[in-house]
């Protein structure tokens, strides 16, 4: 049904969207259910949402409001679907995930740029349109919209000198750069929680990087000590360990009882069935809870 054949009787008036918005999204808290089946349900509901805001052309600070919500939900859901799915069923979730979270990304920046001339910045755009820059690390993923270089030429200059891009585009340079200390140690001091849920399943590509270069270079002739491995890849030790051997590399302890990687392995390996979800111990210093 085209925008010039609804009827009034066929969408939702805005206050009736606004109350079902959040109560969907107080859904996500339950924990009747695992959290794909959760997601499932609010996923096509939200939608819905969003397409009746866009039919009746709302382009208030209210519709703003509640497409950073949605924004939101989907960020939140990019983290928490890699941690709660079984690997058979990850990977078409995600894709849907990300394909909405891109289109209800760019109804929200055309909301900001419709509501320019009454707020010449809102409050959260800088944040959310740091998000389009990293949906941008990995080049060979899915496309998400027109290219970097000219996406930056619609973004004011306030935007652009804001923290929160500042941080997406270093996070961008390092990880095209294989600069794995700086990339993991910015996300560690300056991600923000929705920052992070998008950078997630970048950090053991990072990680991986990170152990190919030491194991090649850096302990040929001494050991290697887990707890300065730990601190370089943001992990828990007991991790680093896992970590290691998943990727054919074995351990010891020397006569103090300090956990080390012997030199000269020759068994270095990228594992071909993927990894599991580790900790990084930056997210956990955050310590920010989002409300939807």
């Amino acid at each position: 049904m085209s925008a010039k054949e609804v009827r009034a009787s066929d969408v939702r008036p805005l206050p009736v969207l606004e109350e079902t918005l959040n109560y969907l999204l107080s859904l996500l808290d339950s924990t009747e259910h695992p959290f794909e089946v959760i997601h499932d349900f609010v996923f096509d509901r939200t939608r819905s949402v969003r397409q009746d805001l866009i039919m009746q052309n709302i382009v208030n600070d209210k519709a703003i409001n509640m497409f950073e919500k949605i924004v939101k939900f989907h960020v939140i859901s990019h983290h928490k679907l890699r941690s709660s799915c079984s690997s058979s069923s990850i990977s078409p979730l995600h894709y849907l995930n990300l394909e909405q979270l891109t289109k209800a990304l760019t109804s929200l920046y055309n909301l900001y740029e419709a509501n320019r001339s009454s707020k010449p910045i809102h409050e959260k755009e800088a944040e959310f349109r740091s998000f389009y820059v990293l949906l941008h690390l990995d080049s060979n993923g899915q496309p998400v919209g027109e290219s970097l270089s000219l996406w930056f030429r619609h973004v004011p200059s306030p935007i652009i000198k804001s923290k929160e891009m500042w941080f997406a585009r270093q996070a961008l340079r390092y990880f095209q750069m294989g600069n794995y200390r700086r990339f993991l140690s910015t996300v560690a001091a300056e991600a923000s929680y929705l920052q992070y849920c998008i950078i997630e399943p970048y950090i053991d590509e990072v990680r991986s990087l990170a152990l190919c270069c030491i194991h090649n270079c850096c302990y040929k002739l001494h050991p290697y000590p887990l707890g300065h491995l730990s601190k370089v890849l943001m992990m828990e030790e007991s991790d680093v360990e896992l970590f290691c051997n998943a990727y054919g590399l074995q351990t010891c302890i020397d006569e103090v009882g300090n956990k080390l990687l012997p030199t000269k392995q020759t068994t270095f390996c990228r594992p071909k069935g993927g990894l599991q979800n580790y900790s990084f111990l930056g997210f956990q210093q955050l310590g920010r809870q989002i409300e939807l």
